[in-house]
């Protein structure tokens, strides 16, 4: 069932993909949430930027990164001359999980297929993973986000660029820095890599 399940995704449209996401209920975190929070941004987007799963805020909201670290992000994204309308952004979970724990592996299992669909509709130049979730989720590894920062990883023929959080950020603002290297480098993959 789950194959047939992927495969029906990877065939949808935007307007599809949506709809499924709303009526979805595979791994029952829609029970507990408010709304689902499918994704938001320029849909021909050469940056996509994946985070874990949608917070308190998030929920309430129906769009992913809003509240103080949504705020931090459009900094981020501001510091690569971009808008937050010039990229799209998502999360690996469409759900909010209870009391933002982080996300199970089969929760993030039977959500995958939604990104992947997200992934191959927006086509982006550069994928930006923020946070030790979105990075490992997307990577499909265990490594330490310390060790996946720094380097450009893969995803199929997508370069992926890892980063901290921006909730991460704002409670620990010494590590900043860091993340402007991450964005230069993301900034610098990009330029390379013709869409």
């Amino acid at each position: 069932m789950t194959e047939g399940r992927s495969r029906d995704i990877a065939g949808m449209e935007w307007a599809d993909l949506k709809a499924a996401v709303k009526a979805c209920t595979a791994c029952g975190l829609r029970a507990g949430c408010t709304q689902t929070v499918f994704g938001v941004g320029d849909e021909h987007a050469k940056w996509l930027v994946v985070g874990e799963a949608p917070g308190a805020d998030e929920d309430c909201q129906g769009e992913p990164f809003v509240g103080r670290a949504g705020q931090l992000l459009n900094s981020m994204i501001a510091a690569i001359g971009l808008k937050r309308e010039q990229v799209y952004i998502a999360n690996i979970l469409k759900c909010r999980p209870p009391n933002n724990r982080d996300p199970r592996p089969e929760e993030a299992g039977l959500c995958r297929p939604f990104l992947e669909r997200q992934i191959a509709l927006v086509k982006p130049r550069l994928i930006l993973a923020v946070g030790r979730i979105a990075a490992q989720n997307l990577l499909g590894t265990e490594t330490t986000i310390g060790r996946l920062r720094g380097t450009v990883h893969k995803l199929g023929e997508t370069p992926v660029v890892v980063t901290y959080h921006p909730a991460y950020l704002l409670r620990s603002p010494g590590e900043k820095r860091k993340a402007w290297e991450d964005l230069k480098l993301a900034m610098s993959v990009a330029k390379t890599v013709a869409k």
